[in-house]
């Protein structure tokens, strides 16, 4: 197996062990443009579900500080499509990582 293949499908399954460590090394210290580009993409899509998680501590407190008596649903809603986005951003890097694997 090429070390190519290796390394860019390592980028995309990095997200359950290295999170945006991994596709960030690897993209700076590659010089296949190849691989630098399936760096770049895992790092992105890493990068996606990292930013928006604070937008639901913030929905928090927005509920927490505005509605203190009532079911904080700003929250919950932030929640669900967190986690929709994270299940998601999963499914695609697994589904990329097997992808470069099998490529020929």
């Amino acid at each position: 197996m090429e070390s190519r293949k290796v390394l860019s499908s390592l980028c995309y399954f990095s997200i359950f062990f290295a999170g945006f460590l991994f596709p960030l090394v690897v993209y700076f210290a590659s010089g296949d443009e190849v691989t630098k580009g399936h760096a770049k993409k895992s790092l992105l899509s890493h990068l996606l579900p990292v930013v928006l998680t604070p937008l639901a501590v913030v929905a928090f407190i927005i509920d927490m500080a505005n509605f203190q008596d009532q079911i904080p649903i700003i929250f919950i809603v932030s929640l669900i499509v967190l986690a929709i986005i994270w299940v998601v951003v999963i499914i695609w890097n697994v589904i990329k990582g097997v992808k470069v694997l099998m490529a020929e």
